[in-house]
């Protein structure tokens, strides 16, 4: 039997943090998706689309509330 890790709200904002996107640690998933694609707005943050991209492929494996906050704010800013 294989067991996955789950991606959780530490997990996700510790891969922005790896991006050198600035997130309050205390920052809920909402909060740190909405961040990353404000940043990401202001100047692109390179690797932020392929982490999208690799998250969205891993959806399964996601919290809701990880996946929720990356189709409500980082989808749209990685277009």
């Amino acid at each position: 039997m294989m067991i996955a890790d789950l991606i959780d709200e530490q997990d996700f904002r510790e891969r922005l943090l790896a991006l050198g996107i600035d997130v309050p640690s205390n920052a809920d998933p909402d909060t740190c998706a909405r961040l990353a694609a404000q940043q990401h707005a202001c100047r692109a943050v390179p690797g932020l689309p392929a982490l999208v991209a690799g998250l969205e492929a891993q959806a399964g494996v996601m919290l809701p509330e990880v996946r929720e906050a990356l189709a409500r704010h980082l989808r749209p800013a990685v277009g």
